[in-house]
């Protein structure tokens, strides 16, 4: 099916409306011409008719009233009169037939007087009759037609028409015309548009809608246009940052790998020393193995899968869960664990574990040795916050808000020489937290960084508490 273009269907709806508009003008003039027509006709004939009445007051026999009607009617060009009585012609300008449909509806209707139309075949007639009395007469009634010769109202009216015609048919095509530069210039905004869209690539994103030079009613979408652009281009930043990221990322381990097995191959070994390569090629593999999976559990849940399960889980239970498997790297590090609070929340155990575990490492790692690291958990109004809180180094303003980016780091002084992290965990910690309609935050002054992680309060009436915790 052929698709018109807006410019083509504005053209032809304005066209459309011009020639109904312009008809209807036209239909219009030309009924009120006939109106005009009809009562001048009308109120000619009638006054002939009270003229006629007046001669024939006055006349004092028949042939005087003949006389007199041939003297009074002879300088009135196109008029006919028939003067009848008892069927016989009493007086007549010229020999003229009055159509029987007209002699009917005159004695039908009495003195009633209604104009009567009939064409020949070289004249169209215009008749009016009336039924007439005088005293020379007596009581005797006398038929009188007055007829006028329309031919050149006929003529004038349908020259008049033809003209219309022309007009309105020139008036339509060039109302078209105008309503296609109209509909060209007052599109003209969305070409411009069209224009800046088009010029929008991967490696030129900075290109807006003009929303100020376009029609208020396009500004809301050129305004819309800009927010998507804006919301691409910084997915767009995002997801080359990843990428250059996660190519870095990659790149160390695999060229550590390619570096040491070279090397290896490059003389004679002993089997010692290639147990030796085989176990830090096995470190290296696992740690990119652990990184692959990493970034398939973020997409998973960056991309708002749903919980795997969803269940009512007691905070402090798993967080005791977590110090237990910690307690040996704590005591190696002379770090102590203290937990306070409690609280329920909704949601996947397995997830709520690993984000919580990603904190407390992180926690662990940083800690100053001889200082804690406590879990606090407190219900604030309608929110459950669960705050890891460690003392040591701190981390700088500007760097908070990036602390949750995939791969980033903090500063050389706050990085750890023997981490195996990839910079994930707490990219993953907030994906997790976005997965329970949560979020994450952090802050680090005065020697004490705190991530909390804020949950939802849920009803307890409503939920029951799972068995394995």
């Amino acid at each position: 099916m052929t698709s018109f273009s807006l410019t083509t269907r504005l053209t032809l709806f304005y066209t459309l409306v011009s020639a109904l508009v312009l008809l209807g003008l036209g239909w219009l003039t030309s009924a009120a011409m006939n109106q005009h027509f009809d009562a001048l006709d009308r109120a000619g004939l009638q006054d002939k008719i009270h003229l006629i009445e007046e001669v024939g007051a006055k006349a004092e026999s028949k042939s005087d009233l003949q006389k007199r009607l041939a003297d009074v009617l002879h300088s009135h060009e196109g008029l006919i009169v028939t003067l009848q009585t008892n069927g016989q012609t009493l007086f007549a300008t010229e020999a003229l037939k009055i159509p029987d449909a007209a002699i009917k509806n005159l004695s039908q209707e009495s003195k009633t007087q209604k104009l009567f139309n009939w064409e020949t075949k070289d004249h169209q007639y215009r008749a009016l009759g009336a039924l007439i009395s005088t005293p020379l007469i007596g009581d005797e009634v006398l038929t009188l037609w007055v007829v006028l010769d329309s031919k050149l109202h006929a003529h004038f009216q349908e020259h008049f028409r033809f003209t219309l015609a022309i007009y309105v048919i020139l008036a339509t095509v060039f109302s078209g015309l105008l309503g296609w530069l109209a509909a060209k210039q007052g599109l003209a905004p969305l070409r411009i548009m069209k224009s800046r869209a088009q010029a929008v690539t991967s490696n030129k994103m900075g290109e807006r809608m003009p929303v100020k030079t376009v029609p208020v009613e396009m500004a809301d979408l050129a305004q819309t246009l800009n927010d998507m652009l804006d919301r691409l281009q910084e997915d767009f930043r995002r997801l080359s940052e990843f990428s250059s990221d996660l190519a870095h990322e990659l790149r160390t381990p695999i060229s550590n790998l390619l570096t040491e097995t070279q090397v290896t191959l490059s003389s004679k070994r002993s089997n010692t020393e290639y147990e030796d390569v085989l176990a830090s090629n096995s470190e290296e593999l696992q740690r990119l193995a652990r990184m692959v999976s990493d970034m398939l559990f973020l997409a998973k849940t960056e991309n708002g899968l749903t919980l795997p399960s969803q269940e009512t889980i007691a905070i402090a239970t798993q967080a005791q869960a977590l110090f237990d498997f910690y307690e040996a790297l704590a005591f190696e590090k002379g770090i102590y664990l203290a937990l306070t609070g409690e609280g329920l929340i909704s949601g996947d155990r397995l997830m709520l574990r690993r984000a919580l575990s990603n904190l407390l490492s992180n926690a662990l790692r940083h800690a100053t040795i001889g200082t804690t690291v406590s879990i606090k958990v407190e219900t604030i109004n309608d929110k459950v916050q669960v705050s890891v809180i460690n003392h040591g180094s701190m981390i700088s303003e500007e760097m908070l808000p990036r602390l949750f980016d995939r791969f980033f780091r903090v500063d050389k002084s706050r990085a750890h020489p023997h981490s195996d992290g990839a910079g994930l965990g707490l990219a993953i910690t907030r994906a997790i937290m976005r997965a329970h309609g949560g979020g994450v935050t952090v802050t680090s002054r005065l020697g004490e960084t705190c991530f909390s992680l804020i949950f939802p309060k849920i009803d307890t009436d409503n939920h029951a508490i799972n068995a394995n915790d």
